[in-house]
């Protein structure tokens, strides 16, 4: 059987081809009983506009290009859910690519996505070269969301703020009673802010010599191996920081392996409130980064870019906020 077509849909609703074309493309200007009747031809005869002919006419896919750095990572999940809650509203589909796995490829990260010639593009999370965006910001809105790389002129920006979430960890170790605090530290932007912010925290309360900081890679691996260190010195903290809630993940396995109680004999807090950091059995103390609406603000500044595309790049910060629960204590 072939497929309905927009004739098909017009002889059934008793209207013209051009009427229906107004429907189908949302426009105020049809009377709403002819706008009723023609939605209902267009669900009883099972007919769907053709996307590629209406790109072509329009000169626009709808679809957003998602350059995500690395899809393991469970806080982008909050993030995708805002981008894509306003980019549907707005009559946009998203398209998700995996940077880390375009580059084993070979590819340029972004390369699949600007083949199917996306409308717009998001960054997710911190990529290796952020000034290659460049090149793709002179043909189309380009914002990246949840790092605080350099970026060129004219892409926008959204992120947590990092620094004040360090803070507000470092402040309610502090308050507890803590005063060897440690920190497994990251990468990229993000990470250096979260460490220096740890610093600074400390220092402002006159605990600059009691900080220690390990550096990681952001994984349950390295947390772990992290942490073993740390709780093997003879002056082990009494409390971990972890740059993100994967690396908690790993500090916990450690501090079992060495029989150590996780509030009771050292404390642990994580970073990003993902689903992991609230699940039951592990119940993290962690900043909520605000992903969903770190996901929102880019939508809304990608919106705002297909309406007025000139202008410098802006940057907005969401704010932290603390989530207190089972994995800090103050110390024995």
């Amino acid at each position: 059987m072939r497929a309905p077509t927009i004739r098909d849909v017009a002889e059934r609703a008793g209207v013209s081809k051009s009427l229906v074309s107004l429907v189908l493309r949302g426009s105020d200007q049809v009377r709403p009983e002819k706008r009723e009747a023609v939605l209902r031809a267009a669900r009883e005869l099972g007919y769907r506009p053709n996307a590629a002919a209406r790109s072509l006419s329009e000169q626009r896919t709808r679809t957003v290009g998602v350059l995500l750095n690395d899809l393991r990572n469970p806080w982008f999940v909050d993030l995708l859910d805002g981008l894509n809650s306003l980019l549907h509203a707005g009559g946009l589909h998203m398209l998700l690519a995996d940077a880390r796995l375009n580059r084993r490829a070979g590819q340029d990260p972004a390369d699949p996505l600007l083949d199917l010639r996306v409308d717009g593009l998001v960054v997710v999370g911190t990529l290796p070269d952020p000034a290659a965006l460049g090149a793709v910001a002179a043909r189309m809105p380009v914002v990246l969301a949840g790092a605080r790389e350099p970026v060129p002129p004219g892409v926008d920006q959204v992120a947590g703020d990092d620094e004040q979430g360090a803070r507000l960890v470092t402040e309610h170790l502090i308050g507890l009673g803590h005063r060897r605090i440690a920190h497994l530290a990251g990468y990229g932007a993000v990470g250096e802010l979260r460490r220096r912010s740890f610093e600074a925290t400390m220092r402002a309360h006159g605990l600059a010599d009691r900080a220690v900081v390990e550096t990681g890679d952001m994984t349950e691996e390295g947390g772990y191996r992290a942490t073993v260190r740390l709780l093997s010195r003879p002056d082990r903290p009494t409390a971990v920081f972890a740059v993100n809630d994967i690396t908690c993940v790993g500090a916990l396995s450690a501090a079992e392996e060495l029989g150590l109680r996780v509030p009771h004999d050292v404390s642990v807090v994580g970073y990003d409130n993902t689903s992991v950091s609230r699940l039951r059995h592990l119940w993290l103390t962690t900043v909520d980064n605000a992903g969903h609406e770190v996901g929102r603000r880019a939508a809304r500044f990608l919106l705002d870019r297909f309406e007025r595309p000139v202008g410098g790049g802006r940057l907005q910060l969401a704010a932290p906020t603390l989530e207190i629960r089972g994995t800090t204590a103050p110390p024995a």
